[in-house]
C-alpha cells in the first residue's frame, strides 16, 4: 500500500513523511522546504516548556497562569483563557478551551524566569541538539513557527522517546491531562470528552477527528490552520507528518483521515 497514493489530489503544495514501524522514513515531495506550521507550533513550544521543566525552570504542577492555572493547564488547554487573549472563560480545570494564548503566556513565563528570550531558549533546547535545519519560530508560540518535514521527522522522534527529557515526563506529557473534560476540538465540534495531553492532543473515541478511524486511542500530536498535521500512533509504532501550503478546511477533514489510513495500512 503507498501512503502517499492520496496526496497527489490535494490542494496546494505538499510534502509528507511516514515513520514505519521498523524505523524507516519514507518521503513524498520535497521534505526540506520549510512551510508554516500555525498550531503544529505547539508541539515544538511544549516540548521546550517541558524541557524548562526538567531544567528546573518553571515546574509543571506550579500555578503559574490564569486563576491559578498550573503550567500543565496552559499546555493542556485547562487553563480557561480565551483563544487569543488571556480572559478567563472558564475557571481552570474545569473546562478544555483551545488557547493559544495560554502557550505565548508559558513561553512569556520561560523567558521571565529563565532571563533568555524564548526563542532562545528554543534553539538551544530543541532546534540544536535535534539538528533542525529549517526550524524558525517567530511570532507566537503557539502558531508562528516554520520547519520543514525533514524536520518535523525529527521532531516526531523526540516526542516517541526520551531524546530531549526523560521518560517519566515524556509519558506525562502523552497521557491525557484531566481525561474526563469536555471541550472543541476547533474544526471538528464538541467532544464530549475531549482528551489533551500536555502538548499534543490526544484522540481517544473522538468523531469526527483529523486521523483515521483505525488510528488508536492513544494516538497523539497535532494539526494546524495552515494546513499541516502531524500523528504518533504508539501502537501502530506509525508515525505520519504532511505538510500543505493550502489552509485548513473542508478538504483537510475529508483528505487527512484517508491519508491517515493509508499510512496504517501500508505499516511494514
Amino acid at each position: 500500500m503507498d501512503p502517499f497514493a492520496t496526496l497527489s489530489d490535494w490542494p496546494g503544495r505538499t510534502a509528507a513523511a511516514v515513520v514505519q514501524p521498523d524505523g524507516s522514513i519514507e518521503r513524498w515531495g520535497d521534505t526540506a522546504e520549510p512551510f508554516a506550521l500555525a498550531s503544529v507550533t505547539k508541539l515544538l513550544t511544549a516540548m521546550t516548556v517541558l524541557i524548562a521543566h526538567e531544567e528546573g525552570t518553571l515546574d509543571l504542577d506550579e500555578p503559574i497562569g490564569p486563576g491559578g492555572s498550573s503550567t500543565a493547564d496552559l499546555l493542556a488547554h485547562t487553563a480557561g483563557a480565551a483563544p487569543d487573549t488571556l480572559d478567563q472563560l472558564a475557571s481552570p480545570r474545569t473546562r478544555r478551551i483551545y488557547s493559544t494564548s495560554a502557550y505565548d503566556f508559558a513561553a512569556n513565563a520561560v523567558t521571565a524566569r529563565s532571563g533568555i528570550a524564548f526563542q532562545d531558549y528554543l534553539d538551544e533546547a530543541l532546534i540544536i541538539p535535534l539538528g533542525l535545519r529549517a526550524t524558525r519560530l517567530s511570532g507566537s508560540a503557539g502558531a508562528g513557527a516554520r520547519a520543514s518535514v525533514d524536520d518535523l521527522v525529527r521532531v516526531v522522534d523526540a516526542w516517541r522517546r526520551p531524546v530531549l527529557i526523560g521518560e517519566t515526563t515524556l509519558q506525562q506529557a502523552v497521557t491525557a491531562h484531566l481525561p474526563d473534560l469536555d471541550g472543541v476540538l476547533p474544526g471538528f465540534g464538541a467532544q464530549h470528552p475531549n482528551p489533551w495531553g500536555i502538548g499534543p492532543e490526544i484522540r481517544g473515541h473522538k468523531e469526527p477527528h483529523w486521523t483515521a478511524a483505525g488510528n488508536s486511542p492513544r494516538t497523539y500530536g497535532h494539526f494546524g490552520q495552515a494546513g499541516t498535521m502531524l500523528w504518533i500512533d504508539p501502537d501502530a509504532r506509525t508515525a505520519a507528518v504532511a505538510l500543505c501550503t493550502e489552509p485548513f478546511g473542508r478538504w483537510a477533514t475529508e483528505a487527512w483521515p484517508r491519508f491517515s489510513a493509508d499510512v496504517l495500512a501500508s505499516a511494514t
